[in-house]
């Protein structure tokens, strides 16, 4: 068994299949936390695939386009979720099962904790709801592991704002709503606490 050192944690790496999402607020960091994880694990010899959501496909990146352009601020938050499930599924079925199916390793940026909180609790429309929605898109592929990166959102927000001049719709949202997505992340860690790893991410990134 190998062991992959990750800032305030370990993540011990079977040499089977291993699923690993990393979620968190906006500018909390979790670009760069994958690419950490995934050059140790590629420095082992593992075969590892990076990937994110919305997107990790072709189609999937199309709906990534569509729902984060500010264009499309007024977007019915039920359209919002059923697009992002949309593109779940599609993800699911064409990248992630394949991957953890041949032994790989795969690192994804946002699943479906993403889902819950900006959807379920952010937008209101119910977290059970986003819950069922996204285990049937999936065909209940749930992650072996979740790293929440946990960020105040007033901090976050003006990480984000410095790696990018154009914030996306869900950067755009008020700051009432991003404490209500912290909290959604840390309420999914605090619940399955055996299946997540919170993390503070305040410190520099690296």
């Amino acid at each position: 068994m190998s062991t992959v050192e990750l800032k305030g944690g370990q993540v011990n790496v079977t040499p089977d299949g291993l699923f690993i999402v990393f979620e968190g607020g906006e500018g909390a960091g979790k670009s760069t936390q994958v690419r950490l994880l995934s050059d140790s694990l590629v420095a082992e010899g593992r075969e590892v695939v990076v990937t994110r959501e919305p997107g990790g496909t072709p189609t999937a990146e199309a709906i990534r386009a569509l729902v984060l352009d500010p264009a499309n601020f007024g977007l019915d938050p039920r359209a919002e979720a059923l697009l992002f499930a949309a593109a779940r599924a599609e993800h699911a079925a064409a990248l992630i099962r394949p991957a953890l199916e041949r032994g790989a390793i795969v690192v994804c940026d946002r699943y479906i904790d993403s889902s819950v909180a900006y959807q379920g609790l952010g937008r209101d429309l119910g977290v059970e709801k986003i819950r069922d929605l996204s285990a049937w898109a999936t065909e209940d592929l749930l992650p072996d592991l979740t790293i929440v990166l946990d960020i105040d959102p007033v901090v976050g927000l003006a990480r984000a704002g410095q790696v990018s001049d154009a914030p996306d719709r869900m950067e755009s949202e008020a700051l009432a709503f991003h404490r209500m997505v912290r909290q959604a992340f840390l309420s999914a860690a605090e619940a399955s606490a055996d299946r997540y790893l919170v993390i503070d991410a305040l410190g520099d990134p690296q």
